[in-house]
């Protein structure tokens, strides 16, 4: 078993509840004491996982020094937040721990990944990421779930594999880092944009067109980012895009909902919480736009949160585009 510390008290709880369930050695960390305090109280985070009961060997803290001696630490803090919840904690994380990433954004002046973050502010640790198609919802409830790990070096991978899978959590390892992240950022904002079409009562064929043309965006995109096709076609792309893309859970899809029934997206987004395909949505497009990759859809999704595009506005202006034959080059190793 292994001593695990959690940034972050959102899917972080999420995974801290899995974890103890199995014997970890688990604490999660917020800089929230109110939220600590409420947690701590009431074993109940009853705003994000109202009915789960944490268990009683589950600790929480605001104390940054609870990484210190880690196995490993867990990293599930959105993505505008990320390198300052990292600053605050890295002079106490060793050096032999491993950090992974679980979250998925992109840094927003930067348009880093989450894990090139990690391996700025701590160059001396073992690095991983972990992602696919889970909600924190069903990861409370022991919902049998799989995910997938990749990191800088094998063993590194290998070992978040062995560790944290159980008989509910199963894990698959791939080498393809940059892939494995960017399928779960790129899909957030196809979820907002499925959100949307379902707030417009528009049909499953739209969802469905929506999905599988903003796969071929995502491949694209990724690909010109550094990763490999094929991943796009396991857990981190098309398991991640399927489970974000067509349920209540997602928050992405939720805030999509309000704005195709007409809500502002900014108010849409503080009503839901954080949606990181709003954010995410913008850095993309520019990454896109910098390498003269085609999204098409991405585009829109920022026409619509930023620019105040009508959503109606938007679907027209994708059905209307030149035509064009589906199997564009966009699978290259």
């Amino acid at each position: 078993m292994a001593r695990i510390a959690i940034l972050g008290c959102g899917y972080g709880t999420a995974l801290g509840v899995l974890y103890s369930h199995y014997g970890h050695e688990v604490t999660t960390w917020t800089k929230f004491e109110e939220e600590a305090e409420q947690l701590r109280t009431q074993r109940e985070h009853k705003r994000l996982l109202p009915g789960v009961k944490l268990p009683d060997n589950l600790d929480v803290t605001t104390d940054v020094k609870c990484v210190a001696g880690a196995d490993i630490v867990v990293v599930a803090i959105p993505s505008p937040f990320y390198r300052e919840a990292i600053q605050s904690v890295k002079q106490h994380i060793d050096k032999n721990t491993v950090v992974i990433n679980a979250s998925k954004g992109l840094e927003g002046d930067t348009g880093n990944r989450l894990s090139q973050i990690l391996q700025q502010e701590l160059p001396h640790n073992a690095i991983g990421v972990l992602t696919g198609p889970c909600h924190a919802e069903e990861i409370a409830r022991l919902v049998p779930t799989t995910e997938v790990c990749a990191a800088y070096d094998t063993d590194t991978a290998k070992y978040i594999q062995k560790t944290l899978s159980n008989e509910k959590y199963r894990i698959y390892r791939n080498d393809d880092v940059a892939g494995c992240e960017l399928g779960g950022v790129l899909k957030n904002p196809i979820a907002l944009g499925c959100g949307i079409a379902r707030g417009m009562k528009l049909g499953d064929n739209t969802v469905a067109a929506l999905m599988t043309r903003g796969m071929t965006e995502i491949t694209r995109l990724g690909v010109a980012l550094g990763a490999n096709w094929k991943t796009f076609t396991g857990m981190a792309g098309i398991g991640d895009l399927i489970v974000t893309c067509t349920s209540q859970h997602s928050r992405n899809y939720r805030a999509g909902y309000l704005i195709g029934e007409g809500m502002v997206a900014a108010e849409a987004v503080a009503q839901v919480g954080t949606v990181e395909g709003y954010t995410s949505s913008k850095i993309a497009f520019r990454l896109a736009q910098e390498r003269d990759i085609y999204t098409p859809i991405i585009e829109e999704i920022v026409n619509i949160c930023y620019n105040g595009t009508d959503p109606k506005t938007s679907i027209a202006s994708l059905m209307t585009r030149k035509m064009r034959h589906e199997r564009e080059v966009f699978w290259m190793d």
